[in-house]
Formats: C-alpha cells, sequence, structure tokens
C-alpha cells in the first residue's frame, strides 16, 4: 500500500530482505527497492544519489554478502570489504539526506568464540573472534558502531539487531557456499535422488546453534523499527546499540541433520567429517531484552523446516544451481 512512510528495504532480494518486504506489504508503507542491476552498493556516488532522490523515511538495511564456513574461509577479503561498503555507503547515505531512522541487520557472530552462553549484548568486544568468519563478523561489528556513532554525534536513530542463524524461503542452497541447515538439506534431497550410500557432514556435529525462521526475523525487525523512542531506550539503555534476536533454544549439530533428514525422507547413515572445522562449540543468544520489548519467536523448527523444505521443492530446477 501507499500514502504512508517511504520505506527502503535494501537487499530485498535476499532471504531477509524479501521477507521483510512480506512483512510490510500488510502496513501502510510504500516500499521502495533496487535490484542489483539498477543500483551497486558499494558505490557511494550511486547510492547516495538514490537516497537523495526517493524522499526516504526509513531504511532498512538487510543487504549484505552472506555464505558458510566454506565461503567465509575461501573469500574473507569479499566478505569483509564489499559488507564494509554497503554498510558504510547506506548509513553516510541516509545521514546527508537527513533519513533519521534505519535498522541494520547483522549477526551473531560478532560475539567472540568464547563468550558466556547464552550470549548478551554486553559481549560485545570482550574476546577473540571464531577465525572462521572473523572477517564478516568485523564488517558486522563495524556497521553497529556506525549506527551508534551516528547516533551519538548527531542524534539520529539507528538501531541494530543481531539474528541468530537465520533460515527459510529465499536461502541459499548451495552444497559447499550455504549456511549448514539448507547445505542439510540440499545434500540429503540429492542423496534420496541419487540413493547415496551416505551423507557427509563437516565437523563432529557436536556444536548446538539456534536457528531463527526468517519470517520471524522480520516480524522482529519492523517490531524493533516500530517501536518508539522511549520504549526502545528503557530497554538498551546504556548502550543504545544493539539487540539480539532468537529462539532462545538450541540443537546440536546432530540433532539438526537428523530433523532436516527425517523431513525430507532421507534414511540412509549419517557420517561427521571431524577432519573438518566445528567452528564455535555453542552460540546461544540472550533474547531477553527484545523480549521485554515485546517480542517473541512464533514459528517451531520442525514447522519452520517444513515450510522451508516446500519452498525448495515449489522451486524445482530453478533452485538446483546454486
Amino acid at each position: 500500500m501507499s500514502g504512508g512512510k517511504r520505506v527502503w528495504v535494501a537487499g530485498h532480494r535476499g532471504m531477509v530482505g524479501s521477507a521483510i518486504v512480506r512483512q510490510l506489504e500488510d502496513t501502510d508503507s510504500e516500499v521502495l527497492t533496487a535490484s542489483r542491476e539498477d543500483l551497486d552498493l558499494t558505490d557511494q556516488r550511486a547510492v547516495s544519489a538514490f537516497v537523495r532522490s526517493n524522499a526516504i523515511d526509513e531504511i532498512y538495511l538487510a543487504a549484505a554478502r552472506v555464505g558458510g564456513i566454506h565461503a567465509n574461509n575461501t573469500f574473507p577479503a569479499d566478505f569483509i570489504l564489499d559488507n564494509l561498503l554497503i554498510e558504510a555507503n547506506i548509513i553516510k547515505a541516509a545521514h546527508d539526506a537527513d533519513v533519521n531512522k534505519l535498522l541494520f541487520l547483522g549477526s551473531s557472530c560478532i560475539y567472540p568464540k568464547n563468550a558466556p552462553q547464552p550470549m548478551n549484548e554486553a559481549s560485545l568486544l570482550t574476546g577473540t573472534l571464531e577465525p572462521t568468519n572473523e572477517p564478516y563478523a568485523i564488517a558486522k561489528i563495524a556497521g553497529i558502531k556506525l549506527c551508534e556513532s551516528f547516533n551519538r554525534q548527531y542524534g539520529r536513530d539507528y538501531r541494530s539487531v543481531m539474528p541468530t542463524n537465520l533460515y527459510g524461503p529465499g536461502d541459499n542452497f548451495h552444497p559447499t557456499d550455504s549456511h549448514v541447515l539448507p547445505a542439510l538439506m540440499r545434500r540429503f534431497v540429492d542423496a534420496r535422488q541419487s540413493y547415496a550410500d551416505e551423507v557427509v557432514i563437516w565437523g563432529s556435529g557436536t556444536p548446538r546453534r539456534e536457528f531463527l525462521h526468517v519470517d520471524d526475523m522480520a516480524a522482529a525487525s519492523v517490531h524493533v523499527m516500530n517501536l518508539d523512542y522511549g520504549t526502545y531506550a528503557s530497554v538498551t539503555e546504556p548502550m543504545l546499540s544493539h539487540l539480539n534476536v532468537g529462539t532462545g533454544v538450541d540443537c546440536s549439530i546432530r540433532e539438526l541433520a537428523e530433523l532436516v533428514a527425517s523431513i525430507v525422507g532421507y534414511t540412509g547413515p549419517l557420517r561427521f567429517d571431524t577432519s573438518k572445522p566445528d567452528g564455535t562449540a555453542r552460540k546461544l543468544l540472550d533474547v531477553s531484552r527484545i523480549h521485554a520489548l515485546g517480542w517473541r519467536a512464533r514459528i517451531d523448527l520442525a514447522d519452520g523446516i517444513r515450510d522451508t523444505y516446500d519452498w525448495f521443492l515449489s522451486k524445482g530446477a530453478d533452485i538446483r544451481g546454486r
């Protein structure tokens, strides 16, 4: 619908950005989007011109270069550079065009590798990061600090949300470059169809992870953006920097693999390749602050995986090359 706020969702073709667009469909917001072909987010002048020319009221900064452990290890320079450029260009353009409200979407990998569990917002910058995704994490920390610094120096209302591991429709299902849940789904589907003897899974299967359906993340993003400043500040003080978004519940990678396999219908054996890195032993977010602001996750993991699997099947051959 139009007639209300003009909202730019940067990264609208990505999993999170597309979910935010869906979430905004039933509001009085006029949603603006720009495809990669029309706007290069790493080009500062182009981004500045786009924001200045569109009378934007709010920005959801969901655009990012993302990937799993393999992709982060293989392309560290791309991950840190592209993400730094995208977030710096958009945040600076928002300020220059006097856009006072912006929501930056980060990642739970911002927290130290050995942060106390569950990880709360105060754990930021208290220890060494996980080496396998350090460049990406540093870029996301920089985004948080950009928002925080513009708030402190210029009185902006730039907020940041840090989601746990996301999954759902629109995900990347590449068998090696994607995150763990879609990668498992793709491998199990391929193994079932090819009658493979087994499915090999990176690592020991013992690390524990938390998973949030992207539609829950979108709902949380809109909820946080729409909070009045006094309510938001009452819970986020003294930091006014970022909020965790998650379910507050985790599972082991082995448990996840078994659940995905059962939903996909793969009944063969699983082999865990312990020569591959596990990453952080556990990543569970403390979500008490966002709970205090009136938001909680609603989608159960099994239901969310079924929803994701249905979407994957609906795309058929269109998604197989990804």
